[in-house]
């Protein structure tokens, strides 16, 4: 049965219930919203460290990655939790464009893992989707030329039906690739100083403590956490020592989308986004973030006076009833930021950050129609042997993707970077316009999305599909190979 079917059914029956006298505010209602605010900030916020790496004899930047199985402590005493050279999450990859790198990931599970490189242009040999099964005991090496713009990316599993478990149980890490052409030596750039890596997961415990990852009930899009951890802890807090501090924001959680804001109102900078970034800086107060999706934001501060990053309620689109049952409703501290007495200054924000060469709807070869509803994209669940589109390589298409489930999907695409055309029929507002591989799709509203297919040495297939990690499993992804042309 659809998942709007079962929303429209479980509204009835919560009307009937309702209607007959039954406690449904106390049934379900009720405990269905979260709210952490005030919770409390009393842990120092860790950095990931940078990955250590070494030349070898080619010249490649090498990195060596060991997915593994171990302890951690959120905060309430150690739990059973899986890293990349630790017990959670793993190291932060810094790259340079123009590097070719190469990263042997070893698989010391007791179960198959892959490691995908999210948001990288990367041949699809070295892509790490499903198709390259590392084995327990075993390890698989990835190489490519770092050929993008500037950004914040980030590494995660990717076996078929498994990657949700995976990534709640830590496997997951951020990617850094900079380059000076497009990026901008007037942001905070000092990692771990004034340039803060922030991966947010929400997570939820048993009764006993190990972590929970039943799917929440009533909502269909798979795990929600009624706890926020970001970089492995809950209730952190960020001594700041600069007037300004760029936040790198990533939403690795399984299901949740935020939408994050500074709780006294002020307005932030949105700096870049998935794949770079942006031509100017843009001025907001809220940033909605699906999983997948990344942005770059600068915070002023003043001296001495704290401010908090908080995930506000806002529409999902999936109707009063069914916002608050996948978790439009709720209401998430995430970091506590406590100025230093006396900041450091810095230069301001340029008015312009990098360049940004936009693709043209008059390039498009051709366009493309994908539709997301019941574990499916144009109705067919994911097949392994099945090849779903061949663009040619160096061509622009446009792809058109409609969510026609009444509940949240977003869109990733592997291997490229995409640009929004229209949301809705209109053009996007000033947060989708930079570079995108992830975007949420308001259910009903049709997203235009305009991508321009590299040529990369080799065959092999990249993957397309929502994000929300569980119905990634359940089969709402398809493939893509790209051919050359003439092919």
């Amino acid at each position: 049965m659809a998942v709007r079917r079962r929303l429209a059914y479980l509204a009835a029956v919560l009307t009937l219930l309702a209607g007959s006298g039954f406690a449904v505010d106390r049934w379900v209602w009720a405990p269905a919203m979260i709210s952490t605010a005030g919770a409390g900030f009393d842990r120092p916020l860790p950095i990931p460290p940078l990955a250590p790496s070494h030349r070898d004899r080619h010249g490649r930047r090498v990195y060596d990655l060991r997915a593994q199985a171990g302890e951690h402590d959120f905060g309430a005493g150690p739990v059973r939790t899986e890293g990349f050279d630790g017990s959670y999450l793993g190291p932060t990859l810094r790259m340079a464009r123009g590097e070719q790198v190469l990263v042997d990931v070893h698989d010391d599970l007791p179960e198959p893992t892959s490691v995908h490189w999210h948001g990288m242009r990367v041949p699809a040999a070295a892509d790490g989707g499903p198709h390259q099964l590392i084995a327990p005991g075993s390890s698989w090496s990835a190489s490519w030329r770092v050929d993008q713009p500037a950004a914040t990316l980030w590494y995660h599993p990717h076996p078929h039906g498994a990657t949700a478990q995976q990534v709640y149980r830590g496997l997951a890490g951020m990617i850094i690739v900079d380059d000076p052409a497009t990026g901008s030596p007037a942001l905070p750039h000092e990692y771990g100083v004034d340039d803060i890596p922030v991966i947010v997961q929400d997570k939820r415990f048993t009764a006993d403590g190990r972590l929970d990852a039943a799917n929440a009930p009533l909502a269909g899009i798979g795990l929600l956490g009624d706890t926020v951890a970001v970089n492995g802890v809950t209730g952190p807090f960020l001594p700041v020592v600069t007037r300004r501090v760029r936040l790198r924001l990533l939403n690795a959680s399984n299901a949740r989308t935020y939408d994050f804001g500074l709780t006294d109102g002020r307005r932030f900078a949105l700096v870049g986004t998935d794949g770079g970034l942006l031509e100017a800086p843009v001025r907001l107060r809220r940033i909605m973030l699906s999983p997948g999706e990344r942005a770059e934001i600068v915070v002023d501060l003043d001296p001495g006076r704290t401010e908090v990053l908080r995930s506000f309620p806002h529409p999902l689109g999936a109707g009063r009833l069914g916002d608050r049952f996948v978790g439009g409703d709720d209401t998430l501290d995430i970091l506590q930021l406590r100025p230093a007495p006396v900041l450091r200054p810095g230069p301001d924000l340029p008015a312009v950050l990098a360049p940004l060469p936009l693709l043209t709807r008059d390039r498009a070869a051709r366009t493309r129609e994908f539709h997301l509803d019941d574990d499916a994209i144009n109705g067919l669940p994911m097949d392994m042997d099945r090849v779903d589109a061949r663009p040619i390589a160096g061509s622009t298409e446009i792809w058109r993707v409609v969510n026609d489930d009444g509940i949240p999907h977003n869109f990733h695409v592997h291997g490229v970077q995409f640009q929004v055309l229209t949301v809705a029929g209109a053009a996007p507002p000033p947060q989708l316009r930079g570079w995108k591989d992830t975007v949420f799709l308001p259910p009903g509203r049709p997203v235009e999305l305009i991508m321009q297919f590299p040529r990369h040495p080799g065959p092999g297939v990249y993957m397309f599909h929502c994000h929300l990690l569980y119905h990634e499993d359940s089969g709402m992804m398809g493939q893509y190979a790209v051919i050359d042309p003439g092919s």
